[in-house]
């Protein structure tokens, strides 16, 4: 009886426990919450939440669902079957096996790269990784490892993070997959891609990545998901494929969080100068 009655005050005092641990756990956060209460990341509109659209943003965004080419990625206006290429794909097969993209690099997509890349809005990674998530759930279940997109260690120094590596360190996370931010290196400095063609954009990342020779180990063999913020033309993403697969990667795949879908390119081709600190939209 006496060991009964010592289990339901333990059992008790355990439910006691929690629901004031989570009380003192919002009273502590109640300071931040009314000093930054959570704002859209697109109009900067009071949520009930962090990092949650409002309505009316929420509406404006555009997911990129199926049917889509399956090696591309880029979305069908209409069922064509399943295992269909798009022309892209046939004319010129990429480096890597697959492709996908959560949104469509437009609006508050757009936006919310923009902050992220240029305003120093890192904490928006992980909400943005989720997203990525529901679009790339196949690739992530093949993963072996996440690996970013590099940066230049010039331009790192200057901009003092990797926005992709932010993307691949909460994308392992969730997931449950290796994050190796050092897999591959690029070598040397580049141009902004912005405003080049598609041939100025290839020569521009001609050899630019690399995996270095100590790193080489954590790719051979393995099934590599290179993780970028935006895909415009697949340049890029193709380039550091290139590299894993000549370190001996036995598949590589793509995962973005946004995508320039055809007619957008001119919308798309956005650099630093278009983000403006404390105009509408920015957070």
């Amino acid at each position: 009886m006496d060991d009964r009655v010592t289990q339901i005050k333990g059992q008790i005092g355990g439910q006691i426990g929690e629901k004031l641990g989570g009380w003192l756990g919002r009273a502590a956060a109640l300071p931040a919450r009314l000093l930054f209460p959570p704002a859209c990341p697109g109009c900067r509109r009071l949520v009930a939440e962090p990092f949650t659209l409002c309505g009316a943003c929420w509406q404006k965004l555009r997911f990129i669902e199926r049917p889509w080419c399956e090696v591309l990625g880029t979305p069908f206006s209409y069922e064509m079957g399943e295992g269909i290429l798009s022309a892209d794909a046939i004319a010129s097969p990429p480096p890597f096996a697959r492709a996908r993209a959560a949104v469509s690099y437009t609006g508050v997509a757009r936006q919310m790269v923009l902050n992220l890349k240029f305003g120093d809005r890192t904490e928006l990674a992980p909400a943005m990784a989720r997203w990525m998530m529901r679009a790339g759930a196949e690739l992530l279940a093949d993963a072996d490892a996440v690996v970013p997109v590099p940066l230049h260690r010039g331009r790192f120094f200057r901009r003092r993070f990797n926005q992709s590596a932010e993307l691949a360190r909460a994308l392992g996370a969730l997931a449950g997959r290796p994050f190796v931010p050092d897999a591959v290196a690029r070598i040397r400095a580049t141009r902004q891609q912005v405003g080049l063609g598609a041939r100025e954009r290839e020569e521009n990342v001609r050899g630019a990545f690399r995996v270095p020779p100590h790193r080489e180990i954590a790719v051979r063999g393995r099934r590599i998901l290179v993780v970028d913020d935006v895909y415009t033309t697949g340049t890029t993403v193709s380039a550091v494929a290139k590299a894993l697969k000549r370190a001996g990667a036995a598949e590589v795949d793509v995962l973005t969080f946004a995508r320039v879908l055809p007619g957008e390119i001119a919308a798309g081709e956005l650099g630093p100068g278009d983000f403006r600190p404390g105009e509408a939209g920015t957070i």
